[in-house]
């Protein structure tokens, strides 16, 4: 006879709005469960946090950790990016000896899952820049989806290439323009 097998659930928000609303907490609860029941296993704790994935010290992560040693399960999150953005605590999270998987792709190797994390840690990086230009572009009173002004030599740049070309290529770029605009 076969035991079922157990899982520990986690599932992270990142803001306490997000916690409040349950939106996203319940999409990640659905997914667990369509897993764990895929797999006709069992839920033997579950665990919520609401923290920002970049802390590393994250207790509710701890507990569930521990539990899944103690009932030797498996951690099972929604997605990998509700673990973290971050390809050096994923790899410490792989050496940890606490298997894990991700709902929305169970199958998913050892190296495929820190191809992935760097993706997610990339994609971290760029939602912060993205997030910091709009700050910056609405505090200097701009619309944030409006590129920034161009300034200096680049903005003298158009001049001096149309300066360098002959008048055939002017003729030539002007009337290109032209068609691209209509």
């Amino acid at each position: 006879m076969t035991t079922a097998p157990r899982f520990v659930a986690y599932h992270r928000v990142s803001t306490d709005k997000q916690g409040r609303s349950g939106l996203g907490l319940e999409a990640q609860r659905s997914a667990v469960e369509a897993h764990v029941a895929g797999a006709r296993g069992t839920v033997t704790a579950a665990f919520i946090e609401v923290e920002s994935g970049r802390r590393k010290d994250r207790p509710q992560l701890a507990a569930a950790l521990a539990a899944a040693r103690v009932h030797r399960a498996v951690l099972v999150i929604a997605k990998l990016d509700r673990l973290a953005r971050n390809v050096h605590f994923v790899s410490g999270l792989m050496e940890s000896g606490v298997e894990f998987v991700a709902a929305d792709m169970p199958t998913v190797n050892r190296l495929t899952v820190h191809i992935l994390a760097a993706v997610a840690e990339e994609e971290a990086r760029m939602i912060s820049a993205r997030t910091k230009a709009a700050l910056a572009a609405a505090k200097a009173g701009r619309d944030p989806g409006e590129p920034p002004p161009v300034e200096g030599a680049w903005a003298q740049a158009p001049q001096r290439a149309s300066a360098s070309l002959s008048e055939p290529q002017r003729a030539s770029a002007s009337l290109s323009a032209g068609s691209r605009s209509r």
